[in-house]
């Protein structure tokens, strides 16, 4: 798939197939974000696959409605940015880790995989970072969820670049 396709036909999907993503292709996903762009290469994307336990952790901590939505898809990705201090290079690291993330989408979609990128409150609270394995230098920038589609995606309406561009001289 070209890169336009890809960037043209990926969904966000909210329903997937039981099984979980084999560690190989997770690995494979995840390897390609060290490609992101980023500033200095300070790499500060950080990924969590939850497992068992962990999830069993989060799901406690969202409660009984946060705890639905965690269990709609099989495998699930904390995705935080490492915090250095300086706020200029924080914000751009934190804009490098969504970068990274989108890449994981895309490389998702690209095998036909489905892919939601969330933000959570849960991983804003003190419970929910301890449960997702958190530390106090890093901040939370999504839950990537990641499977096989159960379902295929109608192509959302979206504004032409004249709505959103400006030409400066």
């Amino acid at each position: 798939m070209d890169v336009e396709t890809a960037i043209r036909t990926r969904r966000t999907h909210k329903a997937f197939a039981p099984e979980p993503l084999p560690r190989e292709l997770l690995a494979e996903l995840l390897e390609l974000a060290n490609w992101a762009p980023n500033h200095n290469l300070t790499v500060p994307w950080r990924f969590r696959v939850v497992g068992p336990a962990s999830l069993r952790r989060l799901k406690r901590a969202a409660g009984p409605e946060g705890a639905a939505k965690l269990d709609r898809c099989p495998t699930l990705v904390v995705v935080s940015s490492v915090l250095g201090g300086d706020p200029v290079e924080d914000e751009e690291d934190l804009h490098a880790t969504a970068v990274a993330s989108y890449i994981v989408l895309l490389a998702a979609h690209d095998r036909g995989l489905a892919g939601y990128w969330r933000t959570p409150g849960l991983l804003r609270t003190e419970q929910g970072r301890a449960a997702a394995g958190l530390p106090a230098a890093e901040r939370a920038v999504g839950l990537l969820h990641l499977g096989y589609p159960r379902q295929e995606r109608p192509v959302p309406a979206r504004p032409g670049a004249g709505e959103t561009v400006t030409y400066l001289d």
